[in-house]
């Protein structure tokens, strides 16, 4: 829902209300009751992004964080996250019917 401006013609008293866009414009000055009340032109914008930022992120679901989260905290073993450090590639896993050891 919108806030717009309004203007009282007699008094000249500002204000803002909040009220959805289908709803007749307030006509009653809540400062000296007279019907001059006029609503401003303006944008109406019912969202105001005021902060340090808003992103994509911001507005996601609570399954999508959670398992975004669960991602994040290493849900693997340590053996399979180890890279190689020259070439950032993952080590290859050693299979577990086979054995590397020469005797």
């Amino acid at each position: 829902m919108p806030t717009y401006d309004y203007t009282c013609q007699s008094c000249e008293y500002q204000m803002e209300a909040f009220h959805s866009m289908s709803a007749e414009p307030l006509r009653d000055c809540p400062a000296c009751g007279k019907p001059d009340l006029k609503r401003m032109i303006g944008t109406g914008a019912g969202i105001i992004f005021k902060g340090s930022g808003f992103y994509q992120t911001d507005y996601r679901s609570d399954g999508y964080k959670k398992s975004a989260q669960a991602d994040a905290s290493g849900s693997g073993g340590e053996a399979s996250s180890k890279k190689d450090s020259a070439t950032g590639t993952s080590a290859p896993k050693a299979s577990p019917g086979s054995s590397d050891a020469s005797a």
